[in-house]
């Protein structure tokens, strides 16, 4: 399992949630309903002593594929001692752009949810061809 690590939860500052408000604008979004899909709070996540990424939503931060939280794992295989370096910049930017596209998912996550009842509900239902029910019948499935 991955480390611990240095995580620190605070509120959001004021200019954190004006841009939270902006940005669910244009989404539609109100600044309350943008607080439910990524937390009312926020982390900053300490690469060291110096350097962290701020502002990761703790719903961001806590999202899970497969049991495991997907950023903090993906940190995991790419601690100093594992790789016998420090991390190339290229990979701090890319912890920044996983935060991102988790925060896409969340926001989109009540869309996305009504999307496929909608379309579960008007699926036709699938009738097996003859051929493959004569085939399951012979075989005796």
């Amino acid at each position: 399992m991955p480390g611990k690590g240095r995580v620190v939860e605070r509120p959001y500052t004021a200019k954190e949630l004006a841009a939270l408000a902006e940005g669910g604008a244009e989404l539609g979004l109100d600044q309350v309903r943008m607080l439910e899909l990524l937390g009312p709070s926020t982390l900053d996540i300490y690469l060291n002593g110096a350097a962290y990424w701020r502002n990761v939503p703790v719903k961001v931060w806590s999202y899970t594929i497969g049991g495991y939280q997907a950023i903090k794992k993906w940190l995991s295989y790419r601690e100093q001692p594992l790789l016998g370096r420090p991390l190339h910049l290229e990979e701090v930017r890319e912890v920044q752009h996983m935060a991102r596209r988790i925060a896409a998912i969340l926001l989109l996550g009540p869309d996305l949810d009504a999307s496929y009842q909608t379309v579960s509900q008007a699926t036709a239902p699938w009738a097996m061809p003859t051929e493959a029910r004569l085939v399951e019948k012979v075989a005796g499935l």
